[in-house]
């Protein structure tokens, strides 16, 4: 007997599933335990979504400026070395 059939005897593993090794059984543990996350999942309301769409929207603008900056630093920077 293995260490890992020992250990789940033993009860070590009484949470975890045994895994089979047919593909068919594995896809439909598979599709059953993306269904039960799916039910975890809450959907935001109106305001909430407004909220993130807004914070998102904020946070790439300011993104985008921050890398405009350092390009336009760098380039002028590289002006500067190059050209003299």
């Amino acid at each position: 007997m293995s260490q890992l059939e020992t250990d789940r005897t033993r009860g070590d593993f009484e949470n975890e599933p045994v895994r089979s090794r047919n593909p068919i059984t594995a896809l439909l543990t598979f599709i059953r335990e993306v269904f039960a996350e799916m039910r975890k999942v809450v959907t935001p309301t109106g305001r909430e979504l407004a909220s993130y769409s807004v914070i998102v929207v904020l946070f790439v603008v300011v993104m985008i400026a921050l890398i405009f900056g350092l390009d336009f630093a760098f380039a002028a920077l590289s002006r500067l070395v190059f050209v003299g």
